[in-house]
């Protein structure tokens, strides 16, 4: 089976056929040059770098790892931070070069759900929460919940994803027009 990270589950269940053009016919989005990017990375960096000792007594964390690279059979991510919490199930944290506002990103959230699955495998408890840090508003923390459905739903995706790469199977598209606006594969793709 073929190893995925976060980023793939996102594009996917944005638009299926991101993850054709990209991943079955190798073209790539560029996302490197878009600045918010480059610049979140660096601030990302610097977030975990001093926040190394930094335990997060009000949420409940006894324990924590830092900028934890995680595989199991079919994903593999890494984790700014995995936190072991006072009711000894675990959760990962995420920092976000982003201000809140009001809402949180379901690509966020989806991001979660694929750090709560290899935390619960690599560490063998369990995850039913995890949380955001938004850098942009002084550093606001949140908590997301994390159910069984969301796990499955995150599970059955990589096999659709999977099955697009092994297959070379061309998806039908968003059914979100609006989100082809911006698309990077616009002038590719056949509605």
């Amino acid at each position: 089976m073929i190893s995925l990270t976060p980023s793939h589950i996102i594009e996917y269940l944005f638009c299926p056929r991101f993850t054709y053009f990209e991943y079955v016919l190798g073209i790539p989005q560029y996302e490197e040059k878009h600045f918010k990017v480059i610049k979140g990375r660096e601030v990302h960096d610097l977030k975990l770098e001093r926040n190394k000792e930094y335990l997060r007594k009000k949420i409940g964390v006894k324990e924590k790892w830092v900028d934890q690279y995680l595989t199991n059979e079919s994903l593999r991510g890494k984790i700014d931070e995995v936190l072991l919490l006072d009711d000894n199930t675990m959760a990962p944290l995420d920092y976000k070069f982003a201000e809140y506002k009001d809402r949180i990103f379901e690509t966020y959230k989806q991001q979660l759900i694929c750090y709560a699955l290899l935390i619960e495998r690599n560490f063998g408890r369990e995850v039913n929460r995890g949380y955001l840090v938004y850098v942009r508003s002084k550093n606001k923390l949140l908590e997301v919940q994390i159910s069984d459905s969301d796990k499955q739903m995150i599970k059955e995706t990589i096999e659709k994803i999977s099955w697009i790469m092994e297959q070379n199977h061309y998806p039908k598209a968003t059914k979100y027009k609006r989100r082809c606006l911006n698309c990077t594969y616009r002038n590719i793709c056949t509605q």
